[in-house]
């Protein structure tokens, strides 16, 4: 059984990590942004950004919590680093380390470049069902993030199998609502920083160090007047699905298609009310997340989540008419493929 702590210094150290880690991407990002030379094909920017992001919340989490066992099951190893090449890439990843840590004032250290290699391999833990282990998405959204839109920074901490806090840092979704039209869009104040832990609910502040607020799931009951988020990319999942599904449900807005997880962020604070997303084979703010067979989603299995065909999140009066609809949908789906 998990234990009773109450998670409060897990959470700042959280928090801590993944508004550095927010800092340090922002900086990639705004360089490739207004950089002539790179090109949409060239993913250095992000490897260094994703590396980078990796190290500082290892780093970050081991100074804040210096007293705790630690396991962080993260995306990255130093292997390729340590290769004939990269030598550059590592220069630039721990010049940019050292550079958020000393503008951020909190810690007066200079790290080496073997220092910043320990750090990345710290997430190499696989995990589990036992024990305390933080969950790392250095940067989710990788084709967001290279075409200067939406990514996030996404950690979470598991307690005996169950979550019990977790941290979403996008640097680039508006503060305000994406579902109000705003003429002045591109002058929104952006950077936002969602947290959640067990028994408290959810909260968003601006990364920028605003206090907390609570935040909620949208109330809508009618699935009509629902408006939905799906992935951006039609390789991450299947539009033409989410559309029948859509349609089932007599759902009139057409989607709100967004980069990565900045999306649960959105749907928390009550933006849109559903989120579809079916993969190809190969904490709510009062809502439901489960898998597309109405399964909770089991985070205890170390690397990889075993989906019933993928994700939908809504509201706890929305999610019975939703999962009907998307099990429909995939049953015929499923007999039409059979016939082909």
């Amino acid at each position: 059984m998990a234990s009773t702590a109450s998670y409060g210094k897990e959470l700042a150290a959280a928090k801590k990590a993944a508004s550095l880690a927010a800092r340090l991407c922002q900086t990639v990002q705004k360089a490739l942004v207004q950089s002539d030379v790179q090109s949409k094909s060239d993913k250095s920017p992000v490897t260094v950004a994703d590396y980078g992001s990796q190290a500082l919340v290892s780093l970050v989490l081991k100074m804040e919590l210096p007293s705790e066992s630690f396991s962080l099951v993260a995306e990255e190893d130093s292997g390729d680093l340590r290769k004939d090449g990269a030598q550059e890439t590592l220069r630039r990843i721990t010049e940019l380390v050292n550079s958020t840590l000393s503008v951020d004032g909190t810690y007066n250290i200079t790290l080496s470049e073997e220092d910043v290699l320990v750090a990345i391999d710290s997430g190499k833990s696989e995990g589990g069902p036992n024990g305390r282990h933080w969950i790392l998405d250095p940067i989710d959204g990788t084709k967001g993030f290279l075409r200067g839109d939406q990514y996030a920074i996404a950690l979470a901490l598991l307690d005996e199998g169950r979550v019990v806090l977790g941290v979403l840092a996008c640097p680039n979704l508006p503060v305000t609502s994406i579902a109000i039209p705003d003429e002045h869009s591109s002058q929104r104040q952006v950077g936002c920083l969602f947290s959640a832990k067990i028994g408290d609910g959810a909260f968003m502040q601006s990364l920028n160090g605003s206090s907390p607020a609570k935040i909620y799931v949208s109330g809508i009951e009618n699935s009509e007047d629902a408006s939905f988020f799906e992935s951006f990319e039609a390789a991450h999942s299947m539009h033409d699905l989410s559309s029948v599904i859509a349609e089932k449900l007599g759902v009139r807005a057409p989607p709100v298609r967004i980069d990565s997880q900045a999306k649960y962020g959105a749907l928390a604070r009550g933006d849109g009310a559903i989120y579809l997303r079916f993969a190809h084979k190969g904490y709510q703010a009062g809502g439901v997340a489960t898998d597309a067979a109405g399964n909770n989603l089991d985070f205890s299995k170390g690397r990889y989540l075993d989906l019933d065909t993928g994700i939908i999140v809504t509201n706890k009066k929305l999610m019975p008419a939703l999962l009907k609809a998307v099990q429909d949908a995939v049953k015929g789906k499923s007999q039409s493929a059979s016939l082909l």
